[in-house]
């Protein structure tokens, strides 16, 4: 008899404890609900995209351009690579987006490969073409580069001397690859800022206690222009472990957990990877937090669905 009652108790207490489980995770939900609401779309998004190297993605970049106009971006960004064919196709994407589109396009402009003379007469060009935005970067230097290294320093000083640019530049909250050390990294940003740069991008990252602190640091250091965070959804997890080692960038232990088994499922992961995306602006979003940059790598659907879920929409 005392057996059949404990396990009565224990039945109704399962219940119980299930039942109190559940209305937690729906007061969770309620609240992740709520919070998104909050920004009714109170915040500024750009878009980062790259040059296509064949027909079919060119499609897809002008595709993705159209898709994500509608969502009118503070402005969109091109990628820029060292050799001549591909700062080509940048130039030349850059301006048919500010023809077609009449959005902000922002080309990504390194020294590498470049004279200063050049450099000068590239942005004189897209001055006259009415680019305004630029992105100045020192570049990947390639394997036996002998020249005399042309930092973002200096292109940002001789993108001053040609025209009242708004310049945005590089940051890296985990360090850049290259550094010393974080504070000479930090250092090395401060001097871009007092050359004349408007604004800073980071480079994606996942830790956004680490964005947090390095914006902290960068007050302390007296850089007091907006830090846009870099975010970056991730479609497929085995091309990040590549991207980020090259970047410097940690992977958490549970970013890994939430992709595991699911190599074949892209459908999954994409559901993941905007889950993801979308906690982080929240978060990011009450530490005041308002400009958001997405490297979209030239692909619309995500990004698009993001945004509408965070009230960026038409």
């Amino acid at each position: 008899m005392f057996g059949a009652t404990l396990l009565c108790c224990l039945k109704y207490h399962i219940k119980d404890n299930k039942r109190y489980a559940a209305m937690n995770y729906a007061k969770e939900i309620n609240a992740l609900n709520n919070s998104l609401s909050d920004l009714k779309g109170d915040i500024n998004v750009s878009f980062e995209f790259f040059p296509p190297k064949n027909e079919q993605m060119e499609t897809m970049l002008w595709d993705s351009i159209h898709r994500l106009q509608t969502l009118h971006p503070k402005f969109v960004s091109v990628t820029y690579g060292a050799n001549s064919g591909e700062r080509d196709r940048t130039h030349g994407i850059v301006k048919r987006i500010k023809q077609e589109t009449g959005l902000e396009a922002a080309p990504h402009l390194t020294g590498i490969d470049a004279s200063p003379d050049e450099l000068r007469q590239i942005a004189k060009d897209y001055w006259d073409s009415g680019i305004r935005r630029v992105v100045a970067l020192r570049g990947d230097e390639p394997a036996g580069y002998e020249k005399k290294p042309f930092y973002a320093e200096d292109l940002v000083k001789l993108l001053r001397s040609v025209a009242d640019f708004d310049i945005s530049v590089a940051a890296y909250p985990e360090v850049h690859p290259e550094a010393k050390s974080a504070q000479a990294d930090l250092i090395n940003l401060k001097r871009k800022i007092d050359a004349g740069a408007n604004h800073v991008i980071t480079q994606f990252f996942f830790d956004v206690e680490r964005y947090l602190r390095f914006r902290d640091r960068c007050v302390m250091l007296g850089i007091d222009v907006e830090i846009v965070p870099g975010i970056l959804p991730v479609t497929n997890f085995k091309q990040l472990g590549k991207m980020a080692q090259v970047t410097n960038v940690k992977i958490p232990k549970w970013l890994s957990q939430m992709y595991e088994g699911l190599d074949d499922d892209q459908g999954t992961r994409n559901l993941v990877a905007a889950s993801i995306a979308i906690d982080m602006v929240k978060v990011l979003s009450r530490e005041g937090v308002k400009d958001f940059h997405f490297y979209t790598l030239n692909r619309s659907e995500l990004t698009y669905a993001i945004c509408h879920i965070l009230g960026v929409r038409p």
